[in-house]
């Protein structure tokens, strides 16, 4: 008998853009595309799928729901804590579900407790503070100039600009103005770390596995100095990744392994993704780690089948098997 697998997602067209929102409102919202094509992957491995939807769509049919598990990718509705919506109303009528749990996706959604963790856990990232305001600036800023503002939980790059990076006094306070007043939350700014961006996508639980670095090009460079990701550069489409990475075997490791205990270190599970910024010196630094990473064909899982030879589909499989195997649902087989 085959288990019937429910999908929870945020649609882009269920966030229409309103009048004063930021133009990168709904940007960690999938396509049906997406959705169709995970549908697509399940059911050609012998699964049943039910279409759920997001947080409120959930909600109304959870007392009939129907599923032997969910798959989670739903982004959430509001607040910092919008991504652990989902996870919450599943773990309260005990429902399986695969991916991180409502606190972790918490914590990974808000930047500044994510580092925290990291810190705790001697995991390396950049310094920083949070900023609620734009007084008293100067006396928070303790690490010196170039700094990076961003708001402190999102996720696609949202509220990053080539404006971001600023270099003094007035444009902090122009960043942090526009974090708190156009995203309604604080303003995490780090110290700048020039150099090169890359990425690692991390599956399993108990032993998780690091599969190959991707790196970001910008405009076909891989050395990006002072260049980084921004919102404008995906729509664009500026941004191409290289995976593997054309890095030394010893940069490859320590990338690996770092995305490793960021993962562990916010009991992530099944599968997900860690960023680094690489300074000049080859010292990684971890920006974040997403627990929700996209799963459509022009992201990084994409990329990681071409660097593993294998079908885009099989990688997304794994994501959903993982959460299977350690639900106890499926048996895990001989070298898998």
């Amino acid at each position: 008998m085959s288990l019937t697998i429910g999908l929870t997602y945020d649609l882009k067209e269920s966030r229409p853009i309103q009048p004063g929102d930021p133009a990168d409102i709904n940007a960690e919202f999938d396509s049906q595309e997406t959705v169709q094509d995970l549908k697509k992957i399940f059911e050609s491995a012998g699964y049943k799928v039910k279409l759920i939807g997001n947080a409120h769509q959930l909600l109304e049919k959870i007392k009939d729901l129907d599923v032997d598990v969910v798959f989670n990718i739903a982004e959430g509705s509001f607040g910092r804590s919008r991504e652990s919506q989902v996870p919450l109303l599943l773990e309260m009528h005990k429902i399986p579900f695969v991916g991180a749990d409502a606190l972790t996706l918490g914590i990974t959604l808000d930047k500044a407790l994510a580092k925290k963790c990291f810190i705790a856990d001697k995991i390396p990232t950049a310094r920083y503070f949070l900023a609620t305001t734009t007084e008293k600036l100067q006396g928070q800023n303790h690490i010196g100039f170039p700094l990076m503002v961003k708001p402190c939980c999102e996720g696609t790059s949202k509220g990053i600009s080539s404006l971001s990076r600023v270099e003094d006094d007035e444009g902090l306070a122009r960043q942090v103005k526009l974090v708190v007043e156009g995203y309604h939350q604080p303003a995490l700014v780090e110290e700048f770390i020039k150099g090169s961006e890359f990425t690692v996508v991390v599956f399993g639980n108990e032993r998780p596995e690091a599969m190959p670095v991707i790196q970001y090009a910008i405009n076909g460079k891989t050395d990006l100095g002072n260049a980084f990701y921004t919102f404008e550069n995906v729509c664009k489409e500026d941004v191409k990744y290289t995976c593997p990475a054309k890095i030394s075997e010893d940069l490859k490791k320590r990338l690996q392994c770092i995305a490793v205990e960021a993962y562990l270190s916010v009991q992530c599970r099944d599968f997900g993704r860690v960023d680094f910024r690489v300074d000049e010196k080859g010292n990684p630094f971890v920006l974040e780690i997403n627990p929700l990473p996209s799963l459509s064909k022009e992201d990084t899982f994409f990329y990681t089948a071409q660097a593993l030879n294998r079908p885009f589909e099989e990688l997304v499989l794994r994501a959903l098997e993982e959460g299977l195997y350690r639900l106890n649902l499926k048996v895990k087989e001989a070298g898998v």
